[in-house]
């Protein structure tokens, strides 16, 4: 395919998406770029510095909707949330102080977990 023809293809794709969908994306790709700093094993590369990154402002945005008080959801659904983005904020905050690579796995496990739910995949 190509780049006009991909790049077409995912303007029509985010249009089309739900929010639950683009969540459920956006925490996959913060998935998929810890995982591929744990690939690259170097603890203090750039690309460990930016998933690092991307992970804590994907949460802080988690966090804040959250928090938000005419947000539609339920208190006790908004109050998970937030439990789960404020351990998920303070793991990445630790790991941007003192990146060790084992430790990276509860976060994308997480990322990819609730991808999946959102997803309605098992």
């Amino acid at each position: 395919m190509s780049n006009y023809g991909a790049s077409a293809y995912a303007r029509v794709a985010t249009t089309t998406a739900t929010p639950r969908d683009v969540e459920a994306q956006t925490l996959l790709k913060a998935a998929m770029k810890l995982q591929d700093a744990v690939n690259g094993a170097d603890p203090f590369s750039e690309q460990t510095k930016h998933a690092l990154m991307f992970n804590r402002k994907l949460w802080t945005i988690f966090l804040s909707e959250a928090m938000r008080e005419n947000n539609p959801q339920p208190f006790d659904v908004r109050q998970k949330i937030a439990n789960i983005s404020v351990f998920v904020l303070s793991q990445t905050a630790a790991l941007q102080m003192s990146p060790q690579l084992d430790h990276f796995h509860p976060l994308i496990e997480i990322n990819r977990n609730i991808a999946a739910g959102l997803s309605g995949r098992p």
